[in-house]
């Protein structure tokens, strides 16, 4: 059974033109958290943010993006001439693959509120350079599994035997929000020798069989798992939690964040650079 082995808080950083992220881990060489590379959780719910900015048009190569929203949208377009609104409870899962220009503008729901995380996901280096593709998938095709005060929704991977819709990653993903009622627990399955974390944002919880006695862990935090074969999370006190589950297969190789770009050499990155400033760096 899996148990947490560290507990990580998220740090405000600023990001695109001017947005305010929680961001528990970042793209860097020692990538300890393989095949993930960063995870951000974002809202603009505090007025004296002022007006929404967002992410206007950049690029990215050699990884992949994923856009889950929890509450308000993001706009989205790129270089290939795709255009769309991801919004509450939809997810867009991006391969960059060899270049892809895009655009990601965040707008507020009926209530106000954006809310929602992006997680990055290394690609092998067979495939950095492969095509750009999307895998969108609105809320109504995310399926929702019930079970003893439990809700998963699954974006990725397989629970009671119910999959996810996105497939065909090389990082073999899983990836779910949970949602569990006050004093509910669940038994997560998780592929051993998967990298495993999980985001608590409502509530608190014991990861953990009842008899350890595991502590709670609160919101918001990023817990990172040992390994075994699965995990068990519990809803703590009178309130229920909600949490994102990530695992996936580690690439196990050697890389070179620089900004949007996750190369495996320098020398790559170089090409990257070159390739955006010649024009060439989206192919046609």
């Amino acid at each position: 059974m899996r148990t947490p082995q560290q507990i990580i808080e998220p740090q405000l950083v600023i990001e695109g033109a001017g947005v305010l992220l929680r961001r528990s881990f970042g793209p860097s060489r020692a990538n300890p958290f393989d095949p993930f590379l960063l995870f951000d959780h974002f809202a603009f719910n505090d007025p004296i943010e002022g007006p929404i900015v967002g992410f206007p048009m950049h690029p990215h190569r050699g990884i992949e993006t994923v856009t889950y929203m929890l509450a308000g949208s993001v706009r989205h377009r790129d270089s290939l001439g795709n255009a769309g609104v991801i919004g509450a409870g939809d997810v867009q899962w991006m391969t960059s693959g060899r270049g892809i220009m895009h655009e990601e503008m965040p707008r507020r729901g009926a209530d106000g509120a954006v809310y929602g995380f992006q997680l990055w996901v290394n690609l092998p280096a067979a495939l950095k350079m492969g095509a750009p593709r999307y895998q969108e998938i609105a809320a109504a095709g995310l399926p929702l599994v019930e079970k003893g005060g439990a809700r998963v929704r699954l974006v990725a991977g397989t629970f009671e035997g119910v999959a996810g819709p996105v497939t065909e990653i090389a990082a073999r993903p899983v990836y779910g929000e949970i949602s569990l009622a006050p004093g509910a627990e669940v038994h997560l399955p998780v592929p051993a020798g998967h990298t495993a974390v999980a985001y608590v944002f409502e509530g608190q919880v014991a990861f953990g069989p009842v008899e350890a006695a595991p502590a709670p862990i609160p919101a918001v935090r990023m817990v990172v798992f040992s390994d075994g074969e699965g995990l068990t999370a519990r809803a703590d006190g009178h309130e229920g939690a909600r949490f994102m589950l990530m695992a996936g297969a580690p690439i196990q190789e050697s890389i070179v964040p620089y900004g949007p770009f996750v190369m495996n050499t320098e020398d790559e990155i170089r090409q990257a650079l070159t390739d955006l400033r010649n024009g060439t760096f989206v192919a046609n």
